[in-house]
């Protein structure tokens, strides 16, 4: 009987992956998903970390906690392996399945694998095609190379906390760090999209790569408009709440029973939010008739808006937003 399965783009791609916990999972993911053939190592009697970072955890037919739900959030698309690396036959095996592999990801400290020989210099002597990356906090080089890296104390550093919280003197006021590892998955999406050029490259050339990803770096990277915005005026950025630095309206607006956000992204939906709310005249009132200018008279225009927001449940503001074209969506 013939496969009528449709071809994935990485079917014949064969990935070993020495990584665990999440940025190196989520990058060997994202492979899987594109189709690629992911083995994954794991230690005896252990396993990944994550395996016990619960609850929650799966339970099976008798109702027994098997992995967590963290685990499985990471590592799906995979062949787990339970390889002693430390050991000279566990690092042996290693090897032989690199041989034939197109991708090797890891994570672990920086030279942590030199002395087993499962390091990129050593595995590309047996296979000088492979795509070898590397995760870590601070990258291959440099006088931070030696330290560790966990999402939480990149995205401190990074710059993410201090731009994420309420403003100061607001309650609850102070530095916060998102809900869910934001470093650790922006590195593994930008890991998986370096590993898939390196790939490109040595389909072309014969020739292999060894990809360096730091998490630092690509916390860095997507500060995005913020950190542009910081390079332009040399003013550092604060937190906001949920209001945005560079758009006006822009965030969530308490209603007569909870909560919206309300996204303006231009002067057309501006037009249409205002009339949505019965104050047609903001739109024409040169403080607020471009985002420039609502930016700058922001929080006059904030003083005005919320009252009317108020008036009506979310249900019916976003009945209402739906029907003027405007972006707004309920906080689940």
């Amino acid at each position: 009987m013939s496969d009528s399965r449709k071809p994935r783009a990485l079917d014949g791609v064969r990935v070993l992956d020495l990584s665990r916990v999440l940025a190196g999972p989520w990058a060997s993911q994202l492979l899987g998903d594109l189709g690629a053939e992911v083995i994954k190592i794991e230690r005896p009697g252990a396993g990944d970390d994550t395996r016990g970072w619960g609850p929650p955890f799966l339970r099976d037919e008798a109702g027994a906690p098997t992995d967590a739900a963290y685990f499985l959030s990471a590592n799906r698309n995979k062949k787990s392996v339970a390889i002693d690396i430390s050991a000279p036959e566990g690092a042996d095996l290693v090897r032989r399945i690199a041989r034939t592999s197109h991708i090797v990801l890891e994570n672990f400290k920086v030279g942590g694998l030199k002395k087993y020989g499962l390091d990129y210099a050593s595995l590309a002597k047996v296979n000088p095609a492979l795509v070898y990356c590397s995760i870590t906090g601070f990258g291959q080089t440099g006088p931070d190379a030696p330290r560790a890296g966990y999402d939480y104390m990149i995205q401190a550093m990074g710059g993410l906390m201090s731009i994420t919280g309420q403003p100061d003197g607001a309650p609850g006021a102070e530095p916060m760090k998102v809900g869910v590892a934001v470093a650790d998955l922006f590195s593994g999406m930008y890991a998986s999209t370096a590993i898939l050029a390196a790939l490109r490259h040595a389909e072309r050339t014969g020739e292999g790569q060894h990809v360096d990803v730091a998490l630092f770096d690509c916390q860095i990277a997507m500060l995005a408009n913020q950190a542009s915005n910081y390079l332009v005026s040399g003013k550092a950025p604060g937190r906001l709440g949920n209001a945005h630095p560079n758009i006006a309206p822009y965030q969530v607006f308490p209603t007569a029973d909870g909560h919206v956000v309300i996204a303006v992204g231009n002067d057309t939906q501006f037009a249409a939010f205002a009339k949505a709310i019965g104050a047609p005249q903001l739109a024409e009132d040169d403080r607020y008739r471009t985002n420039r200018a609502r930016v700058a008279a922001r929080e006059n225009l904030i003083a005005a808006i919320a009252p009317l927001m108020r008036k009506k449940e979310t249900r019916e503001w976003l009945s209402i937003m739906e029907a003027a074209g405007v972006p707004a969506g309920p906080i689940n």
